[in-house]
């Protein structure tokens, strides 16, 4: 049987216009999709609607949902084109007929990395008229964040300030994204498709990569049950923190994943939590309640599948007065989680049917990947610090983090998928240099960087700025990093432990003090990494970057962010924060 022929397609970048490449893509698809060769005369043809898909994404599940909605889009008579939005510009944009807009928000409300330069575009007076454009927006985020969807919101908003017609409503999702989406992609394709083409014959297919889970069959749908084979301490008893190295095997999953991906772990929740809910509502637990999974005592409900973190909604309803200045209320105004609801109202119960349809589904929590595929067989590493803290008189857990810190290597096996981040990956070519920035948690996929260029006999010299609180305490996998440095796989380890002086000293502060040699090896091609808190590590080392890029070039302030977004758009800035 000969194999199906192949489809030609224009390129981006060929010398055509949006709508002439659209057009001759719609007719070639046509064309050879039938009979494999090109016919005498082309057959007349309406011409299918361009349409450009645009992402913004931190951790790849923006661009996933892209080129699912260009797969689609294809189906439903639009040519389409996805675009990183490093890819493109504000004039370049202003030029197209429909356009799609799926974005993440991660920090404080900010645009992810690979947004920021069109988000600053739009922004800036002299931004170009977007009169002939129709689009529409679908926003991501987490409403565990007070700026939920900014990003999303703030693009709907400057597009429309700047002359283009909504289609319809911007859409906001939840971290429980998937239903949101789908509608959202429904409406927006027929409200852009009053003037699509219906293909004669099927649009091309997607040329994407193959997804980890579409090799296993697992996926965040259907996690893969992975053997726990050790939780270990990595910080020491003295230490603030509590830092753990969790391994899980993968062996007879199918699942595969690169460095620079992350896990996806699903938790349980704490059963002292559980507990002290069930006695709020006045239930013993055996209550029977409708689960994912179908009908479940409710304390079993509680501990799988529903989040007792900060309240939905649709449970603050279910409750009408709320203690004015409550001590259980975070600085917004908001409880801190379910169990301050009911203890704010004692007395008052639901029944156990109404409690869990008030209720957010217990979401996957997704953790820096920590090792190497090649140098861990069949293992996959995290790096996960627990989150403990204590707030209107009673303890407080991260629900992840605590749970596989205390219970997962008791439970035997854990839920996970992997989520793929192509945005994060050291560099193609193996003699590339590296600077990476990875302070406590941090170091997680710088440690799977350098087992992975080790296994592999990348060349490229390797630069790591490590730091925490205390070397004695804090010095995380320091057996392994002062090992690759003194085998030379590690050229380069400078570290910061700010409580171990008088003064505190922080990574960014070991930048400056290298500024020159920074500069010289970015000139030279090297890539620059970092890993962890978004909302002050990260903005702390991009201040100092700008600044070094600043002083050592002698540039301008402008010229110094151009400089930055065109390493961001040469993918050799890239950072994973959170």
């Amino acid at each position: 049987m000969n194999p199906p022929p192949l489809v030609p397609y224009i390129p981006d970048n060929a010398p055509f216009s949006t709508e002439q490449r659209a057009w001759l893509n719609g007719l070639l698809a046509g064309m050879f999709s039938r009979t494999g060769a090109a016919p005498a005369a082309a057959p007349a043809a309406r011409p299918m609607s361009p349409l450009t898909i645009l992402f913004g994404s931190q951790t790849g599940t923006a661009e996933g949902l892209a080129k699912r909605a260009a797969k689609e889009a294809g189906k439903r008579g639009f040519a389409p084109t996805v675009l990183d939005m490093a890819q493109t510009s504000a004039t370049k944009l202003a030029a197209e007929k429909n356009l799609l807009i799926i974005t993440s928000t991660y920090g404080e409300g900010e645009p992810p990395d690979n947004a920021k330069a069109l988000h600053a575009a739009l922004h800036a007076e002299g931004a170009p008229l977007f009169a002939g454009v129709r689009y529409s927006v679908c926003a991501l985020g987490d409403r565990n964040y007070a700026q939920f969807c900014q990003c999303g919101r703030d693009f709907d908003q400057l597009l429309h300030k700047l002359g283009a017609t909504r289609a319809l409503p911007h859409a906001e999702c939840d971290v429980d994204y998937e239903e949101m989406f789908l509608k959202w992609l429904d409406a927006s394709l027929g409200a852009l498709g009053q003037n699509a083409a219906v293909p004669a014959a099927p649009a091309p297919a997607e040329s994407t990569e193959t997804s980890a889970e579409g090799l296993s069959g697992y996926s965040r749908q259907n996690p893969f049950p992975a053997p726990v084979l050790a939780v270990r301490r990595l910080s020491g008893a003295g230490s603030a923190k509590e830092v753990n190295h969790v391994e899980f095997s993968l062996e007879d999953s199918g699942l595969l994943y690169d460095v620079g991906d992350a896990l996806g772990v699903y938790p349980q929740n704490c059963p002292e939590l559980v507990a002290a809910v069930l006695a709020a509502l006045q239930c013993d637990g055996e209550e029977a309640v409708p689960t994912p999974e179908g009908e479940l005592p409710l304390r079993a409900a509680l501990l799988k599948h529903f989040d007792l973190g900060k309240p939905a909604p649709d449970l603050l309803k279910q409750f009408t007065t709320v203690a004015a200045g409550s001590a259980v209320t975070s600085g917004q105004g908001n409880f801190l989680d379910v169990l301050d609801v009911l203890q704010a109202h004692p007395g008052r119960t639901l029944p156990p049917l109404d409690f869990v349809r008030a209720l957010r589904k217990l979401q996957p929590r997704l953790y820096s990947i920590a090792s190497s595929p090649a140098a861990h067989l069949g293992q996959v590493h995290l790096t996960v610090g627990a989150v403990r803290y204590e707030s209107a008189g009673r303890p407080r857990k991260g629900v992840c983090s605590t749970f596989l810190a205390e219970r997962a290597h008791s439970h035997g096996r854990v839920g996970v998928f992997v989520h793929r981040n192509k945005a994060f990956k050291p560099p193609v070519e193996g003699a590339r240099a590296m600077i990476m920035v990875g302070p406590g948690t941090g170091i997680a996929p710088f440690r799977a960087f350098l087992h992975e260029r080790r296994v592999t006999g990348a060349t490229g010299k390797n630069w790591l700025f490590f730091g925490d609180q205390h070397a004695a305490h804090d010095y995380l996998y320091r057996d392994e990093l002062e090992g690759f440095h003194r085998d030379g796989a590690l050229h380069r380890l400078d570290t910061a432990f700010s409580r171990d002086q008088e003064q505190k000293i922080y990574v960014q502060h070991r930048l400056r003090d290298q500024a020159a040699e920074i500069f010289r090896w970015l000139e030279e091609g090297a890539h620059f990494y970092v890993c962890g808190d978004a909302a002050r590590m990260a903005k702390d080392v991009d201040a100092a970057l700008r600044e070094i890029v600043q002083t050592e070039g002698k540039l301008s302030d402008d010229a110094a962010g151009a400089y930055l977004d065109r390493l961001r758009a040469e993918k050799r800035y890239a950072r994973d924060v959170y």
